[in-house]
């Protein structure tokens, strides 16, 4: 089994175990920062003023004729300004460098992993290890992650906190997403939209080990595991609140490519009691 010494650590953005998750928050403290240079001095201002204009305090002078001063204007209206200008550069050059499909700057091969969101649970292939697993993501630590994501049901959304960049999973198209875990541990992944009954159950636990580990998995999964043919990806497709994780030895080759192209069919998707409200991968039915 895949064993590891750290424990479950908790889901948070602000502590990161990865270079995506760093600059993220980094992105984010720094937003904090800008705009509390103008939330700090408002507040203060607005309590000095209070203070200042109290009644009882007779050196307060009344201007009620006072209309407009230019020094004032140009004080009030430079500020947001300045932070709307930090702000926008801030979004603009994150946007960028923080595209999901963007490859890490890693000495390193990426490792490819092939993400399906399922009524209600997750399957992970890894095509070039040629196995799979559900409800459990297993890494090598310091290695970049190529995800290829997608849903063989409604739209849904794959975030794990710590190594940040959420992203959707759509039927019939597959998104992108680079990641990379820096740190041995158990960190957990969730759906991040709401997809029906099961959605509460729909997390997954991203091992991070060491390469000696990820390849004891491997061995592991290619011993014990089931074949994902056609016949069990049928099975997988019906809908579950079963959050059971297990792994497959072996992938029917192109299964993924099939399932993003709908050359296999979709999951039925969320039931509703009212027949005319039925939701299905392609809209409402």
């Amino acid at each position: 089994m895949f064993a590891l010494g750290a424990s479950v650590c908790a889901a948070s953005i602000l502590n990161p175990v990865g270079p995506v998750g760093i600059a993220e928050r980094t992105i984010l403290l720094d937003s904090l920062a800008i705009m509390l240079a103008i939330v700090i001095p408002t507040i203060v201002a607005t309590l000095a003023f209070a203070y200042w204009y109290r009644a009882s305090n007779s050196r307060a002078r009344y201007m009620p004729d006072w209309a407009y001063s230019g020094r004032l204007e140009l004080i009030i209206w430079s500020i947001p300004a300045l932070v709307v200008l930090f702000l926008g550069g801030i979004a603009w050059l994150s946007s960028h460098r923080l595209d999901p499909a963007q490859p890490l700057d890693s000495p390193n091969r990426p490792l490819e992993i092939q993400v399906v969101s399922l009524d209600w649970r997750w399957l992970f292939i890894y095509p070039e290890q040629n196995v799979a697993s559900i409800n459990e993501l297993v890494v090598p630590v310091g290695v970049p992650l190529h995800f290829r994501i997608t849903s063989a049901t409604v739209m849904n959304v794959f975030f794990v906190p710590r190594l940040g960049s959420e992203i959707y999973c759509m039927n019939g198209m597959v998104t992108q997403l680079n990641l990379q875990a820096d740190q041995v541990g158990v960190y957990p992944g969730l759906s991040a939209q709401f997809s029906g009954d099961g959605f509460s159950g729909m997390h997954f636990a991203v091992r991070a080990g060491t390469p000696r580990e990820f390849n004891d998995w491997l061995a592991h999964s290619r011993k014990a595991g089931a074949q994902l043919d056609d016949a069990a990806y049928g099975q997988l497709r019906r809908q579950s609140q079963d959050e059971r994780v297990y792994a497959y030895r072996e992938v029917r080759a192109g299964l993924f490519d099939d399932i993003a192209s709908r050359k296999l069919p979709p999951g039925e998707g969320p039931r509703s009691s009212d027949p005319s409200a039925q939701v299905s991968p392609h809209g409402r039915q």
